[in-house]
């Protein structure tokens, strides 16, 4: 009798420990989860700040090709009155 109640306390201390060690380790991976979550958030507020403070200098560029574009095409038009008018 004595051996069968040894074998069961041992049983059951190792379902213990078993289950301790699961638990530490789903623990352990949750907070690994959190952290990476928390620096990815981070990551995102960085890239949108940048944005932002770029997006005026987007919106010159866009004024810029608007006006490049005007000026080919007026470039375009002196081109061809001058070879119109040729030799």
């Amino acid at each position: 009798m004595s051996e069968q109640t040894t074998t069961t306390t041992g049983r059951l201390a190792s379902d213990f420990r078993l289950t301790l060690a699961i638990l530490i380790t789903l623990v352990l991976q949750a907070v690994a989860a959190l952290l990476w979550v928390g620096a990815a958030a981070q990551r995102l507020d960085n890239l949108e700040a940048e944005i932002k403070l770029q997006q005026p200098i987007l919106e010159r560029m866009a004024r810029i090709e608007a006006q490049v574009a005007a000026i080919r095409s007026s470039l375009d038009r002196i081109e061809n009155h001058i070879d119109q008018e040729g030799p």
